[in-house]
């Protein structure tokens, strides 16, 4: 077997297709757009690479056949605020052979130890957190959309190296019209009833003013966790700016407290039910076509929560349960609305409190992705994500 470092543009072509040929037979796999694969490694749209490094590399066998591939990558932003340097691992993809995985794992293992990582996370994405994190190991269904999906045995290859449970990663889901606890909504009513208090979904004519919002919460609450730094304005104004051409304000919605931000849940529609059409991976003027007809004639029926969260300060006073409950208003019912399913994506085990949170609102969990750890230091004893309390 011979391991080839991805250093042209055909190389990096191949890169993409050594997992498309492998699923192309799997009913349940969408391809991922080109672009959003290219983009992580590219120095121009991914502002990490101007001071952190990445590396990809294709698996052939003796015959000259792709059999897998693998990214290692150092975030120095993020590197060092664990107990030990970790760096990561990430779009892995190999044939049902021990050998060949451990060949890839050894390459970023090889890699990251000579820039002084003592640890590696995978698989995991060259960036945040909503993309391309952790390994699906229940739940097979279709992909949402920038989230891995793999066939079962790459499990068994992960856990036969050595790699070690960091944390589980919940995607849950519900019926958008199945109704709300009585018990969770009396809570929700009270919180409502305080004057200081009050909900509302996003106005695109006033985003800037939300994303603001959007960036205040998240950095009361996310960049105490381990691994996480504070989002800059850039970075926020960034991730609005992704996300507006597919934006339906009537599906994300703030809290606010004496009209300071104190909670948001952000849904869009779940972009997969769309690019599964587009087949080919590039969004062109055909795909473009194909993603516009679609949309319009109502293919996306599905929901998808990318990322709630309430200010410490406010949590267990019932504020979570009074934002879901106003939207919940608002949005059931509501026959403009097209959505069926609601899916939220996702919560890792390390937060038992949104996990509680989304259990008593009625979800279930749907399918779980793994977030794993190797220590290089083999004597080391390994611990797993700390909970949030």
């Amino acid at each position: 077997m011979q391991l080839i470092e991805v250093n042209t543009p055909e190389l990096a072509q191949e890169f993409l297709m050594v997992q498309v040929r492998m699923y192309k037979k799997d009913p349940n796999y969408i391809r991922p757009l080109n672009k959003d694969i290219n983009n992580v490694f590219d120095p121009k749209k991914n502002k990490l690479l101007r001071d952190s490094e990445a590396v990809r590399w294709i698996l052939k066998d003796g015959n000259g056949k792709s059999i897998g591939r693998v990214a290692a990558f150092i975030n120095k932003k993020t590197a060092k605020t664990f107990e030990q340097p970790t760096g990561g691992m990430g779009f892995f993809d190999c044939i049902n052979n021990q050998e060949a995985a451990n060949i890839l794992f050894n390459a970023c293992k090889n890699w990251l130890q000579e820039r002084g990582m003592e640890a590696m996370d995978g698989p995991i994405n060259f960036g945040d957190r909503d993309k391309w994190w952790g390994l699906l190991i229940d739940g097979f269904y279709p992909p949402n959309y920038g989230m891995h999906y793999n066939f079962p045995y790459y499990q068994q290859l992960f856990e036969n190296y050595g790699f070690g449970l960091y944390f589980n990663q919940f995607t849950y889901y519900r019926k958008v019209e199945d109704p709300i606890p009585e018990k969770y909504r009396e809570k929700a009513e009270r919180i409502v009833s305080n004057p200081a208090y009050s909900f509302r979904h996003m106005d695109k004519k006033d985003l800037k003013k939300y994303t603001e919002d959007f960036r205040t919460v998240y950095n009361k609450g996310w960049a105490k966790h381990e691994g996480v730094k504070e989002m800059s304005e850039a970075q926020a104004a960034g991730v609005m700016n992704t996300l507006k051409p597919i934006i339906d304000e009537r599906i994300i919605w703030f809290a606010y407290y004496n009209e300071d931000p104190v909670g948001f849940f952000i849904a869009i529609p779940e972009l997969n039910k769309l690019f599964r059409y587009v087949g080919n991976g590039e969004m062109d003027l055909w795909g473009k076509l194909k993603f516009i007809f679609h949309k319009w004639r109502g293919a996306c029926k599905t929901m998808y929560g990318i990322v709630f969260g309430i200010t410490p300060e406010h949590q267990s006073r019932g504020v979570e349960a009074a934002m879901i409950v106003e939207a919940g208003k608002f949005i059931q019912g509501n026959r403009s609305m097209p959505y069926v399913d609601l899916q939220m994506n996702w919560i890792g085990d390390f937060n038992p409190k949104m996990m509680h949170l989304i259990e008593h609102v009625g979800g279930h969990i749907y399918k779980t992705h793994a977030t794993f750890r190797y220590l290089f230091d083999r004597n080391k004893e390994f611990t797993r994500a700390k909970i949030i309390r």
